[in-house]
C-alpha cells in the first residue's frame, strides 16, 4: 500500500456522518420515497426500486442485463486513500450483489477545495483507482464539484445474464443464510473518530471494508442460490428484512452464529456506536422479534451500519457448503451460517 500522505486535517473532522453511516435513516427514506409519483416501468426493467435491491437491472438482450448502481459517502477513515479504497470497495459491492461482473466506474468527487490540499484529494482518487485495477474496471470518467464536506464514490455498471440476476428478493421457506464478512465496522469507525481504535482494529476494519465482494460473480451461476444481497447502512437487521419484505417470508438469526470483528463487543461496551444504530433501529425495530435477554450491545452490533459489508447469501440447504467454500476459495474465511428463512410474516426474528 502507498504510504499515508499526512493531512493538516482530519479528514473525518468534516464529516457529521462517516460512511455507510451517511445513510438517511430507513423510516425517513420510507417517507420520502412514499411521496414519489409513480412513472412508467419499461418490461426490459428487471430490478428497480419496489424490494429495496441494491442496483438496478436492465434487460440488453436474451444474453447481457445492464446493472447500474451508485454510492459515495463522506470520509470513514482520515487517511486519503484508504478513503478512497472503501468507497470504491463498497461502490463496487452492489454490482456484485446482484450477481453481477463490474465493466467500468465514474467517479464522484466533490471536495472542500480551498480547506484540503490537491495531493491528499488526489490521494483520495488513487485509492479508489487501486481498487478498481483490482476488479478489472476503468474509471472512464466522471464529476467534481466544490463542497463543504469531502464526498467520494462511483457510479458502477456491470454486466449479468437476465437469467442469472440475484435479488434480494427470491428467498425460500427452508433457505440456509450465510453472511459473507463479519459486523462491526460502524462501532469500529466510531472508535476511531473518538482516537480511541488501536492498530490492529484499524487494520482490521481496513482489511474488511476494502475486500471486493467478487464471490457474487459465481454465486449468480449457482441455482441452489434464490437470494443475494450486502449488508451496508442498514445493519444486518435492517438489510435481513428487506431480504423477508422481499420474499414475504420471515428470516430467523441465530445470535451465537454471527461472525464479529475482533474487538467490537469491548468497544460496543465502552460506548462506540454510531448515531446510525440508533436511528436504524427507530425505523424497522417494530418488525424486529428480539429474545427477553438480548444485551443492548448485541442489539447494537445487529443495527451497526457496515460500510463495504459482506454478501447475505439465501440458499438452499443442500448447497450451504458449496456456497460456504466458494467464499473460504475467494478469501473469505468468516464467512458463516447465520439463520434461516421459514414460513411466515415477513419480519426478523432473533434467536438467542
Amino acid at each position: 500500500m502507498n504510504k499515508p500522505v499526512e493531512s493538516p486535517l482530519r479528514l473525518t473532522s468534516f464529516s457529521h456522518g462517516g460512511g455507510c453511516g451517511c445513510k438517511i435513516a430507513p423510516g425517513v427514506l420510507a417517507d420520502i420515497l412514499k411521496q414519489s409519483r409513480g412513472f412508467p416501468v419499461p418490461n426490459e426493467l428487471l430490478v428497480g426500486i419496489e424490494t429495496s435491491d441494491d442496483a438496478a437491472v436492465y434487460k440488453l438482450n436474451d444474453e447481457q442485463a445492464l446493472v447500474a448502481t451508485t454510492d459515495f459517502f463522506m470520509p470513514i477513515v482520515d487517511d486519503p486513500y484508504d478513503f478512497g479504497r472503501i468507497a470504491a470497495t463498497n461502490a463496487i459491492s452492489d454490482v456484485y450483489a446482484m450477481g453481477g461482473t463490474p465493466i467500468m466506474a465514474l467517479a464522484l468527487v466533490a471536495m472542500p477545495v480551498n480547506q484540503l490540499s490537491v495531493e491528499v484529494i488526489g490521494k483520495i482518487i488513487q485509492g479508489g483507482e487501486a481498487v478498481c485495477t483490482e476488479a478489472g474496471i476503468p474509471i472512464a470518467g466522471g464529476h467534481t464539484i466544490d463542497s463543504v464536506e469531502p464526498i467520494y464514490g462511483l457510479v458502477v455498471m456491470g454486466l449479468v445474464h437476465p437469467d442469472k440476476v440475484k435479488r434480494n428478493a427470491g428467498a425460500r421457506p427452508g433457505d440456509t443464510l450465510i453472511l459473507g464478512k463479519p459486523l462491526g465496522v460502524g462501532i469500529l469507525s466510531a472508535a476511531l473518530k473518538k482516537n480511541a481504535l488501536d492498530a490492529a482494529g484499524y487494520r482490521a476494519m481496513i482489511d474488511n471494508t476494502t475486500k471486493l465482494n467478487k464471490p457474487g460473480k459465481s454465486l449468480s451461476a449457482m441455482a441452489g442460490v434464490h437470494a443475494l444481497t450486502d449488508v451496508t447502512g442498514f445493519g444486518l437487521l435492517g438489510h435481513s428484512l428487506e431480504l423477508a419484505r422481499g420474499a414475504g417470508m420471515t428470516v430467523q438469526l441465530d445470535l451465537g452464529r454471527i461472525p464479529l470483528l475482533p474487538g467490537v463487543e469491548e468497544l460496543a461496551g465502552q460506548g462506540f456506536i454510531t448515531g446510525a444504530s440508533a436511528r436504524n433501529w427507530a425505523g424497522y425495530g417494530h418488525d424486529v422479534a428480539l429474545p427477553a435477554d438480548i444485551t443492548p450491545v448485541q442489539q447494537a452490533l445487529l443495527t451497526d451500519p457496515q460500510t463495504s459489508g459482506g454478501l447475505l447469501v439465501a440458499c438452499d440447504a443442500s448447497s450451504a457448503d458449496e456456497v460456504l467454500a466458494l467464499f473460504r476459495r475467494e478469501g473469505f474465511g468468516d464467512a458463516a451460517v447465520v439463520g434461516t428463512v421459514v414460513e411466515g410474516p415477513a419480519q426478523v426474528v432473533i434467536k438467542s
